[in-house]
């Protein structure tokens, strides 16, 4: 049956599980480094994902690999933009779409127009997994999305969000000569409520700062096939950053903390331009 939600259409969306049958599924996920193979895909299926590469962008192989591993029997893709991570999931699997731009994906089991910006529709059910990628970096109440993301997810759900990264050093240089970091430009005379902005820069650090606030734990950074640095000056740039994260972690006083150091210190967070993080709720 078809939701109801007014100002926004509707179309075929089933009930996920409800809140009452939220299930146990545990099961370890892992962080991945360059290079890993992506788990759940084996044989001449392994063999396609690869060849094909090519096609992706640098964070969807790593999505995929997440998703694979943890072979989630319902997942919500919002926003879910033109459809490709059905393309790269290897299991059976039921794939519920949100888009507040985008048409329904084919092959999806159902779709709905919403403005993810103000949180999830409330009459949505319970999902193994939510996956939003470069989602966050358009919405103005972060802390709002990532709650009832939280509050969709069963008790061992996976929440996987990716998003431009504006720690590496050719943007922070780019933001301390001219105050906007890249792909963040200054919006004035385009500022228009639910229109295409990027309106929201993120680091590891603010997300892993939002999502602990909206009550989610085991919060990791996973590597991308990319360059980092993309250029040598980066390399110079970036050591003080890195080395003041490293630091923090060697002195730091609990497990947390030392963790959440490493990460932040990572060469993915400081020289990446794209941010793979997955959580699960607390």
């Amino acid at each position: 049956a078809a939701l109801p939600d007014a100002g926004h259409v509707a179309v075929g969306f089933p009930p996920a599980r409800l809140p009452a049958d939220r299930g146990q599924r545990p099961r370890a996920l892992p962080v991945l480094r360059h290079g890993v193979r992506p788990q759940g895909l084996t044989g001449c299926r392994a063999f396609g994902f690869f060849r094909d590469m090519d096609r992706y962008k640098s964070y969807q192989p790593v999505v995929a690999a997440l998703i694979n591993a943890r072979r989630p029997g319902s997942i919500l893709d919002a926003p879910s933009g033109s459809g490709w991570l059905k393309s790269l999931i290897a299991h059976d699997c039921q794939i519920d779409g949100i888009d507040l731009f985008a048409p329904s994906p084919t092959g999806y089991r159902g779709f709905r127009n919403a403005d993810l910006g103000r949180g999830f529709p409330q009459e949505l059910g319970i999902y193994d997994a939510i996956v939003c990628c470069e989602g966050i970096e358009h919405f103005g109440n972060p802390e709002m999305f990532f709650t009832s993301a939280r509050e969709h997810l069963s008790v061992n759900g996976l929440l996987i969000v990716t998003t431009p990264n504006v720690w590496y050093p050719q943007a922070r240089l780019q933001y301390m000569l001219r105050g906007f970091f890249p792909s963040f430009p200054c919006l004035v005379g385009k500022i228009k409520q639910g229109t295409h902005m990027h309106i929201m820069p993120w680091s590891f650090a603010q997300l892993y700062l939002y999502l602990s606030l909206s009550g989610f734990k085991d919060i990791n950074l996973h590597e991308l096939n990319e360059p980092k640095p993309k250029r040598m000056y980066e390399r110079v740039f970036g050591l003080p950053h890195r080395l003041y994260c490293l630091s923090k972690a060697r002195r730091a006083g609990t497990e947390i903390e030392r963790v959440f150091w490493q990460q932040a210190g990572s060469r993915q967070s400081i020289y990446g331009r794209r941010l793979v993080v997955s959580a699960v709720p607390a």
